[in-house]
């Protein structure tokens, strides 16, 4: 048997397991996390994230999506994760310093009465050039511009990465956009070598992006952190919002401000338990 927590940030939802306590094979990490993430058979969720010890930070988080993948990071799972280390008094502290195959994060805690209220996340600086997961000729732009037709219909979409892969494309209405037509199409696209994250966004003033994100490897989510870090990143690039916005994602909002001084994107946003359980896998 395995104790496990779920957890949510906006309805991204996740199951935590503490790997300090509960022993898990490694060569048997991805069936795990598709068996878990299976919401007819299993928990049920969009990923599985993972405690482990760390070298050299103050913990380590590992994240699997739900077709058993490993991602690199994510934004919603690393609040979920700070929440769950502290509520369980892994680290008793309220500045974490936290592994992940996209870098060491540092994320802080804002806490009432004993109770997480929010998470704030350094999410480091986006990058542009990070031209391993994208094979595009021709185009010396930077954000990478990438233009892209699927059936009849044709996006132009800039890449970025959050430490993991994300194309952004800008649509006057997000909520007409068929995002079970267009997601998958583009996450497929042989040009994105580890496939890519999808983020449709409307601008909404210079303080406010609506976003919708369709997540390699997990399908639509309620919220998408890295996404919205990555939407954010390209609209203040091309100077269509400010250096401080609010995301409208499916599942709630999120906080995003553009730190001028070292470049580094800061995200903050709420993490919620669900409940806790034990599963036999």
């Amino acid at each position: 048997m395995v104790t496990f927590t779920k957890m949510h940030g906006l309805g991204n939802d996740y199951i935590c397991i503490n790997c300090l306590e509960n022993i898990l094979a490694e060569n048997k990490l991805p069936q795990i996390a598709r068996y878990m993430c299976n919401r007819n058979f299993g928990v049920g969720a969009d990923g599985l994230i993972l405690v482990q010890e760390s070298t050299v930070a103050d913990i380590k988080m590992r994240i699997f999506n739900k077709d058993g993948s490993e991602a690199e990071m994510c934004g919603n799972g690393i609040r979920c994760f700070a929440k769950y280390i502290y509520d369980n008094r892994i680290i008793d502290k309220q500045s974490i310093s936290i592994e992940t195959k996209a870098g060491v994060k540092v994320v802080r805690l804002k806490v009432l009465n004993g109770e997480v209220q929010e998470v704030e996340v350094d999410m480091g600086r986006p990058i542009f050039d990070d031209i391993k997961n994208i094979s595009v000729q021709n185009n010396y732009r930077i954000p990478i511009s990438v233009n892209i037709k699927v059936d009849d219909t044709r996006f132009i979409g800039n890449y970025v990465s959050m430490g993991n892969p994300h194309l952004v494309i800008f649509v006057n209405n997000v909520e007409n956009i068929d995002i079970e037509k267009y997601g998958p199409a583009i996450e497929n696209m042989k040009c994105f070598q580890n496939k890519i994250n999808v983020e449709f966004v409307q601008c909404l003033g210079r303080n406010t992006l609506k976003i919708r994100t369709w997540e390699r490897g997990v399908g639509e989510t309620y919220a998408c952190g890295t996404g919205s870090c990555a939407s954010f990143c390209i609209a203040y690039y091309k100077g269509i919002c400010s250096s401080y916005v609010k995301a409208i994602l499916r599942g709630g909002e999120l906080k995003l401000n553009y730190n001028k001084q070292n470049g580094h994107i800061i995200m903050s946003g709420i993490a919620t338990k669900v409940y806790d359980g034990n599963i036999s896998i």
